[in-house]
């Protein structure tokens, strides 16, 4: 708003009266989250909370790369064995093991990648054979 302040009327007047105007002008009703709690007003203060926050909506992992490759590997194999085409998997698994096989040659800080390149043809034969 760029309403002016009124002579003799205090700021946080101007701020009540145009909060009170925008609600009942319904300014308020498709704000995202409207009629539901605050998320974590319960928990203790933390003052890196919007740090924590921008790290999980961003997906921002501080992980050297050697252990970030695990955690992904893991997340992509799930991911990959829940679908059902055969071609789409071997896909997957193909630029998966690629992009395991570049962590292993070019982390060059934090600790040793342990790694092994992957094994598409024996991970192929354990999604063709795992319970539907």
């Amino acid at each position: 708003m760029t309403e002016r302040k009124r002579a003799g009327e205090s700021w946080e007047s101007l701020i009540e009266r145009q909060i009170r105007e925008a609600r009942a002008e319904g300014r308020f009703d498709q704000v995202e989250g409207a009629g539901r709690p605050l998320a974590d007003v319960e928990a203790p203060y933390d003052p890196d909370w919007w740090t924590k926050r921008l790290i999980q909506r961003e997906r921002v992992s501080d992980l050297p790369p050697a252990l970030a490759i695990r955690a992904r590997v893991e997340r992509e194999l799930d991911r990959l064995f829940a679908l059902e085409s055969e071609d789409v998997v071997r896909q997957g698994l193909v630029a998966l093991d690629a992009e395991v096989r570049r962590v292993n040659a070019t982390t060059v800080s934090g600790p040793p990648t342990a790694m092994p390149p992957l094994d598409v043809d024996a991970l192929l034969e354990a999604w063709r054979s795992r319970p539907r």
